[in-house]
């Protein structure tokens, strides 16, 4: 990415105006940590982008963000979190998701309090749990986990929107509070199905042995997310019990169920688990799902005290190339001549190359 970090800010700037013409998403990258300088100029630019074109710049900063840790997009996020846009709002808090900073702590707050979109006020609240989990760990201070939690506690008995009032449970499972445990049990008994499963995510979280006959009563849910966050908490808290139920999991018809069974394998670990994971290993035919083996048995063999995996040793490739790739396909760019500089094969398309703005509101999207 060398000839990315020599571009001059000025052309990823001419760039973004020019909405004729498809951007390069590998200038995505230049926008990783920007100095104050380009910064100012990029959001100086910001307020004359369309809006399509803001909505998908800021949804291709957060998947980049996720796939790659040592990019960091939390000045952007920070700036365009009080767009009027409330899809770019939305996705903004995503980005910021990822980093521990005390001081995003008083923005997530107001979001929650005063943004008039139900799916920002979730994604602020979802966003407030890592500093929850943080002041549990003794890694923020106790009066700003206590200010966090009063005001998730307040809100999920004010707030009448069930869409804000999930995130917000799930993000109060990791605390010790003597007032969760009722709020759990009375979600668990709920007859929505996202409520029940916000439910298991908070007990999972709890790290808490009491829920363990709950988490097992729907290991074999008929719904699949209430099997995934039920597989998952399982993990978690590491029940050893749900183990045979959990192999049988790892071979579920939906990918999501799969994945959450083969992680929680590799967290309670044992000999049949690892001989399961072994066998999945060997039987795979699916790349991303070999990834996840792999992973879950080298994770398998830390919690069993073992040698980590290595049957195969595969040539790595990381997630932000996969995304780039995807972002270049997508986008109908050509490295024409094996030197790094991409040709557009897309003259006569019509539309913006980040013009990817469907406004996804699904209730799973607050549920990780």
């Amino acid at each position: 990415m060398s000839e990315i970090s020599e571009l001059p800010f000025q052309s990823l700037i001419d760039a973004l105006l020019d909405e004729d013409t498809p951007f390069n998403p590998r200038y995505l990258y230049r926008l990783s940590d920007p100095e104050q300088e380009e910064l100012a100029l990029f959001l100086d630019t910001w307020s004359r982008l369309s809006l399509l074109r803001r909505q998908a710049l800021v949804e291709d900063l957060q998947e980049l963000g996720l796939a790659d840790n040592l990019l960091s997009f939390k000045s952007i996020g920070q700036n365009v979190i009080s767009d009027e846009d409330p899809q770019v709002r939305h996705l903004a808090v995503q980005i910021l998701w990822e980093f521990e900073d005390p001081d995003l702590i008083p923005l997530f707050l107001q979001l929650l309090d005063s943004d008039p979109e139900t799916e920002v006020r979730a994604a602020a609240a979802a966003g407030l749990g890592q500093f929850v989990y943080l002041g549990e760990i003794d890694r923020l201070h106790g009066d700003k986990k206590h200010e966090i939690e009063d005001r998730l506690l307040e809100v999920i008995l004010e707030d009448p929107a069930v869409l804000v009032q999930r995130p917000e449970l799930e993000s109060m499972g990791f605390s010790s509070r003597v007032e969760v445990p009722e709020l759990i049990e009375s979600a668990f008994s709920s007859n929505d199905q996202f409520t029940k499963a916000s439910a298991l995510i908070a007990m999972g979280r709890s790290m808490d042995s009491r829920w363990e006959i709950n988490i097992l009563s729907m290991l074999n849910d008929t719904l699949p997310v209430i099997r995934e966050e039920a597989a998952r908490a399982a993990g978690e808290i590491e029940i050893k019990d749900a183990v045979p139920t959990l192999i049988e999991l790892a071979e579920d018809s939906v990918e999501d169920v799969r994945s959450a069974a083969i992680w929680s394998l590799s967290e309670i670990g044992g000999e049949s688990a690892r001989h399961t994971l072994e066998r999945l290993f060997r039987e795979v035919e699916d790349d991303r799902e070999a990834d996840l083996l792999e992973s879950a048995l080298d994770n398998i063999a830390f919690t069993d005290g073992l040698q980590p995996f290595s049957l195969v040793d595969y040539p790595e490739e990381s997630p932000q190339d996969e995304l780039l790739e995807m972002l270049i396909s997508q986008e109908g760019y050509l490295d024409v001549d094996g030197n790094g500089d991409f040709n557009s094969v897309a003259d006569e398309q019509d539309g913006d190359i980040l013009d990817n703005s469907d406004y996804d509101n699904e209730d799973q999207d607050f549920q990780d």
